[in-house]
């Protein structure tokens, strides 16, 4: 799975989530939920989106590392590169 893919589908989650958000608006560098105003529950709701649309499971200490767009992708890709 390319990182375009990647970061495509976590834009569509987060679509789902805060539907509010144009994909445009978000800053890759900067706070998910700050950007999209996201409180604990709406983040946790947006990881398990993602986990379940990629068929992957997100554990919950890798949420720091999701923090951004980049982090995001970062930590999947990497997650993917990785034997299973």
């Amino acid at each position: 799975m390319s990182q375009t893919e990647i970061r495509a589908t976590v834009l569509k989650a987060l679509g789902r989530i805060a539907p509010e958000v144009g994909e445009d608006e978000i800053d890759p560098r900067e706070s998910l939920r700050e950007q999209a105003d996201l409180d604990s529950m709406d983040f946790m709701n947006l990881v398990v989106a993602v986990g379940q649309d990629l068929g992957i499971e997100i554990p919950e200490d890798a949420y720091p590392e999701l923090a951004t767009l980049d982090g995001f992708v970062a930590w999947i890709a990497g997650r993917a590169a990785q034997p299973a």
